[in-house]
């Protein structure tokens, strides 16, 4: 899967619980500043975990955890591009 593949992804899963169309959501984008509560950030990385087939390690509780930085789209793309190769055969 391409890193433009992924961010496409991403994107799409952001802009669902956004309730955004995905043209509204730019690849630059801070999840802080899209609106996205806490509720949603779990929702979108189980969306993520389930389009990706990764497990993400992100504590709601602590979401400024180094173990994934879910503070934007291109932070949350390199993210998911290290669980995919790290993720077993």
């Amino acid at each position: 899967m391409t890193r433009a593949e992924i961010e496409k992804a991403v994107i799409a899963i952001l802009a669902k619980q956004l309730l955004l169309a995905p043209g509204e959501v730019s690849a630059d984008a801070r999840v802080d500043d899209l609106g996205l509560d806490s509720l949603g950030k779990v929702e979108a990385i189980f969306a993520m975990e389930e389009e990706f087939g990764i497990s993400v390690p992100f504590n709601a509780n602590e979401p400024d955890q180094p173990d994934f930085d879910f503070s934007s789209v291109p932070s949350i793309v390199l993210g998911i591009e290290r669980l995919i190769v790290q993720k077993p055969a």
